[in-house]
């Protein structure tokens, strides 16, 4: 921090909250936790330089103070992950199943995925414990997080003591890699891989072949990245196969160009259909204003995203059938959904099986979307009782949550509990009347909680306070007198929706 100019120097508390970071105790230093929020504090007080030549030091600092944050926060992943084994140890838990769910702690305090806390809780491990070199030059800011995982993961197949050779050997920490790419720094490692195990390095490459996948990513404008990991022989005779019947398409006569032949083929011969998804179901949650009014209420199709709400109609009229004549016409079936009109919560229905029925599962996927742990946005995969079934919780759709697998598994792991509660009332999510959307309380083995509420559906917005109110009925709308109506089930609302259009169609407000 000494190279920092006068005005980007740090206070001494936050001076001192960075030393305890590194590593390094000054006398009189009581608490990390307390050290970590001056620094915070500190950082947030920089002034900014007045030359360009001061701001680029200012910028080259904070690239250090990141570099040194992220070498403490591997050695207290560690330290965490320690004291919960023991913990566990002292609780009974049997040897091979210590440590699950410190990787879900770590993720949920880093804002990560479950996936993402237990890759970095691997590499934190192989920093602390093998590589201290590669550790000490993150912790100086001669290398960054990532090229620290670079350097970790081209050597993640050779045993503890070939790995510690491999970091002695690179000494990233003496200047090794000063000016050098994240090309060059994944070929010395892997080259120094390969030359101290070499067997390994191999056997490495064909257990790769056990990691083969398909992914599903948005991309802009409603297009989607279908991506698949395959070994090269599959993956260049897949590829080979398109390019062919895309040359032999195009020689006859096609007007598509030869990219959009290959992506029409691909489609073609997963889903057995030329150039569309028959027998396939697809899920389009759109409004019914959206639907039938033409109304601009963008849509959710689950598994990529919103989508705009002209081309959910397209899907949801047409399907594919107008990108290529040939394809077979797309079978459609609509299914209604109705949400309370104040609070957009989806109407709840029950059942007394301890398994979720299909339409309840439905409903709680559609209300979902992915995972419901807070940062997971993996797709469902199990449909789990909150409060669990075997301890007097119903089948509900509010007793229900959407959860990935391994999140599912880290919930059933000792002191972990999550509950179905409403969110505070000055949050933005708490609509100002009516029931709030699905909101659940996750809280870990160390106490921390965190809060999950169900995205808004198509139609209402994330904050009530923006949410546009509906004007005064005319009189002749108004309620007639009597005796106080009871809750609506699905079936009144069905029949009010149904009155509703009537009447704007009588009115001429649809066409």
């Amino acid at each position: 921090m000494e190279v920092l100019p006068e005005p980007m120097k740090l206070t001494t508390a936050a001076r001192t909250a960075a030393l305890s970071l590194a590593g390094v105790r000054e006398p009189g230093v009581e608490d990390l936790a307390a050290g970590v929020q001056d620094l915070v504090a500190g950082v947030r007080s920089l002034r900014p330089a007045a030359t360009g030549a001061g701001l680029i030091d200012q910028i080259r600092g904070l690239e250090d103070l990141k570099s040194a944050a992220a070498a403490a926060q591997a050695r207290l992943s560690i330290a965490f992950d320690h004291l919960e084994r023991q913990r566990q140890a002292g609780a009974g838990v049997p040897a091979a199943e210590q440590g699950q769910g410190v990787a879900a702690q770590i993720a949920l305090a880093r804002r990560e995925s479950p996936t993402r806390g237990s890759r970095y809780l691997g590499l934190a491990r192989a920093l602390v414990t093998e590589m201290p070199h590669t550790l000490t030059a993150l912790d100086t800011g001669q290398l960054s997080e990532w090229r620290a995982t670079l350097i970790a993961k081209e050597t993640a197949c050779l045993t503890a003591a070939d790995r510690a050779a491999v970091d002695e050997e690179l000494a990233p920490d003496t200047g090794t890699f000063d000016g050098a790419g994240n090309r060059t720094i994944t070929t010395a490692a892997r080259a120094a891989a390969y030359r101290l195990d070499p067997l390994s390095v191999t056997q490495r490459a064909a257990r790769a072949a056990n990691g083969r996948r398909v992914a599903l990513r948005p991309a802009p404008d409603t297009m989607t990245l279908l991506t698949a990991l395959l070994p090269v022989a599959e993956g260049v005779a897949a590829y080979k196969a398109l390019t062919q019947q895309a040359d032999t398409t195009k020689s006859g006569g096609d007007p598509r160009t030869r990219a959009q032949i290959m992506a029409d083929t691909l489609v073609e011969r997963i889903t057995g259909t030329p150039g569309g998804i028959t027998g396939v179901t697809i899920n389009l949650v759109m409004t019914d204003r959206s639907l039938l009014q033409a109304d601009s209420e963008p849509a959710r199709l689950p598994g990529y995203g919103t989508i705009p709400a002209g081309w959910a109609r397209h899907l949801a009229r047409h399907g594919t059938k107008t990108r290529n004549p040939d394809a077979a016409e797309l079978k459609t079936w609509i299914r209604r959904l109705y949400t309370a009109p104040s609070t957009g919560d989806i109407i709840a229905m029950d059942s007394t099986a301890r398994l979720f029925p299909p339409a309840l599962r439905r409903l709680i996927e559609v209300r979902d979307d992915t995972c419901r742990t807070p940062y997971c946005d993996a797709p469902i995969r199990h449909y789990d009782h909150v409060l669990p079934w075997h301890n007097g919780g119903p089948t509900t759709v509010e007793n229900g949550a959407g959860l990935c697998e391994a999140c599912n598994h880290t919930k059933e792991q000792p002191g972990w509990n999550t509950t179905t509660t409403p969110p505070k009332p000055s949050t933005p999510i708490a609509p100002p009347q009516g029931r709030p959307r699905h909101h659940t309380q996750l809280t870990t083995p160390t106490g921390h909680t965190y809060h999950s509420t169900a995205p808004p559906p198509p139609g209402t917005s994330i904050s009530s306070s923006r949410k546009p109110q509906r004007p005064p009925q005319p009189a002749s709308r108004a309620a007639r007198p009597g005796p106080e109506a009871p809750e609506p089930n699905t079936r009144t609302l069905r029949q009010l929706a149904r009155r509703r259009f009537q009447r704007r169609r009588s009115a001429g407000q649809v066409a």
